[in-house]
């Protein structure tokens, strides 16, 4: 199975989930992000030092999880946009929105923080499942 995944595929689909996350939480949905959180724009200034460690850290996750994705769809012989985006709508349904929602229940955050977050994957779950069945 693992001869089977498209490596550019994966890293394709890691850097576009990467891309998204900079939209989202920037000119998207940065400033109610914020207000979710109740940061200020200091807290942002301080929070920056380190964003790189950060960021390539997160980049090695969303290969990780794209690469998994992939083995899942090539298991489920997803071969199509429709159902790879199918399996990646039931894969954060049913870990993506739990796992985030349990992990939040247990935090100072509040709700417009997690739907910001959630919607953030559910658009991510989408394209990779998209890109990674359809270009097999």
């Amino acid at each position: 199975m693992l001869s089977e995944i498209n490596l550019l595929a994966v890293v394709t689909a890691a850097v576009a989930t990467m891309v998204l996350g900079g939209l989202w939480y920037g000119p998207l949905f940065g400033k109610p992000w914020m207000k979710a959180h109740g940061y200020t724009a200091e807290q942002l200034e301080s929070m920056k030092k380190g964003m790189g460690r950060t960021y390539a850290l997160s980049f090695v996750c969303y290969l990780w999880m794209a690469a998994v994705m992939s083995m899942l769809l090539i298991w489920m012989g997803a071969m199509t946009v429709a159902t790879g985006m199918g399996l990646a709508f039931h894969i954060w349904m049913g870990f993506a929105v739990t796992i985030g929602l349990t992990s939040h229940l247990f935090s100072n955050r509040k709700l417009p923080a997690y739907f910001l977050d959630v919607g953030y994957q559910l658009v991510y779950f989408l394209m990779m499942g998209a890109i990674l069945a359809a270009w097999r």
